[in-house]
């Protein structure tokens, strides 16, 4: 039982902290199209794949919260919305700070995979 819960804490910490450094990547902006790896928070194309990832992200949150994920699956789940999170970032680098719309359809494709991987580990 402690074992469960040790690794349940330690999935949350590391949950967290890709989320954290993420969020923290995103806030150091400046103006329109400053630099590469630069977000330009006005690009709606990377505001509306940020607002997905938090939105999983709360899935997942959730089901660990509701014990419906066990600490493997957010694991894995984790790991893979920390790959969208780093191609994401390799894209706007490209782009100073933008996304072209194949940039986003390829990560919207990425976190589809992702979204349909949450819905079946919370209902199994």
């Amino acid at each position: 039982m402690t074992n469960k819960i040790s690794n349940t804490l330690l999935v949350l910490a590391v949950g967290g902290l890709m989320f954290a450094g993420s969020a923290a990547a995103q806030t150091a902006t400046t103006g329109s199209g400053a630099g590469p790896g630069v977000v330009d928070p006005g690009h709606p194309r990377v505001n509306q794949v940020n607002r997905r990832q938090t939105r999983q992200q709360n899935r997942i949150a959730n089901g660990v919260k509701n014990g419906s994920l066990s600490p493997q699956e957010t694991a894995n789940l984790e790991r893979r919305e920390g790959s969208v999170q780093r191609r994401e970032q390799r894209d706007m680098a490209k782009h100073n700070g933008h996304l072209t719309k194949k940039e986003q359809a390829g990560i919207n494709r990425q976190q589809n995979r992702i979204s349909r991987g949450i819905a079946r580990d919370k209902h199994n």
